[in-house]
């Protein structure tokens, strides 16, 4: 049986409501809420198995470990934070869990754009302040169907793909950007250049990874191009969109709004500007924290694990 380790624990089961039983079913399993960089060199000598969620591991640090580590585990979809040329120095596998929260980040992204359409937080806020003027006069905010109108995704692996499906259901047309265009059966859903995209959606949502051709590939020069009364939604790595660039853009209505479950770095400084903008919704990084995503978490870790262990890995990056 290998020896695993998982290096933070807590960033995962931060309620201790998960169960960890399929893994240590298959491997000796031990447990750190969480690990400093010189935690991590001590916790991972005589270890096969690393798993991490969302911990920086540098080319500097995966160099020192053991011989014995064969795999490296990213508990989730994103694996920026891994040295990967490093660890294929090291004759280390790495993979990642692809899949494990596909449904709850897509059932986010669809309400950020419930709630944009309809300006539900902005009417929250205006009540917190006694501000009743949508009760007592009129309407004074944006109200609209999400029927008829654009999204456009970045990005149709498996998350944005479920978004599609759920924006179709909803009556939307679909613009898609990827990097591997296909064809879709629908008529309504057509792949187009990422200016297309930008230019004629209502609604932007992000469902790429984080690469140095992806990071910063929202900025001003891209918003610029956006319709005045269109919205941006990122639930997917916060450096994917200049920050600095979105605010400006915010601020000066060059676009409507933003919903970000992500942001840069995480989490945000408590002075960022976007804590206080009426049309910017934040969540911190919640999209794949449902407990049944976090769940199938734990059961996807434990098939990569045993597929591993079997000759046979899967989901390697």
């Amino acid at each position: 049986m290998k020896n695993t380790v998982f290096l933070n624990a807590s960033k995962v089961d931060f309620d201790g409501k998960l169960d960890f039983s399929p893994l240590e079913r298959i491997t000796s399993l031990s447990k750190y809420n969480e690990s400093s960089p010189e935690e991590i060199l001590e916790r991972v000598q005589n270890q096969n198995i690393i798993i991490t969620k969302e911990i920086p591991l540098s080319g500097d640090l995966i160099r020192q470990f053991p011989s014995s580590v064969e795999l490296i585990c990213e508990a989730g979809t994103g694996y920026n934070n891994i040295d990967i040329a490093a660890a294929k120095e090291k004759n280390i596998t790495v993979c990642n869990l692809p899949g494990y929260s596909t449904e709850a980040v897509a059932q986010l992204v669809i309400g950020f754009i419930l709630d944009l359409s309809s300006s539900i937080s902005i009417q929250q806020n205006m009540l917190r302040q006694g501000n009743f003027n949508n009760f007592t006069k009129h309407l004074g905010v944006p109200h609209f169907e999400v029927q008829g109108k654009n999204l456009g995704v970045i990005g149709s692996g498996s998350i944005g793909t479920q978004v599609i499906k759920v924006a179709r259901a909803l009556g939307m047309n679909i613009l898609v950007y990827s990097r591997t265009p296909k064809q879709w059966d629908d008529i309504n859903i057509h792949s187009v250049s990422l200016e297309t995209m930008l230019k004629e959606s209502d609604f932007v949502t992000i469902h790429c990874p984080l690469t140095d051709k992806t990071k910063h590939l929202i900025n001003k020069d891209n918003f610029k191009i956006m319709k005045p009364s269109s919205c941006i939604i990122n639930t997917a790595r916060g450096a994917i969109i200049n920050e600095v660039d979105l605010i400006e853009v915010l601020k000066k209505g060059v676009i409507s709004g933003a919903a970000l479950d992500v942001q840069d770095p995480e989490p945000p400084s408590i002075e960022n500007p976007l804590f206080s903008m009426d049309n910017v919704i934040l969540t911190p990084h919640i999209g794949w924290k449902c407990f049944e995503s976090r769940q199938r978490l734990i059961d996807f870790l434990a098939d990569n694990i045993a597929a591993f262990a079997t000759g046979k890995p899967i989901n390697i990056v």
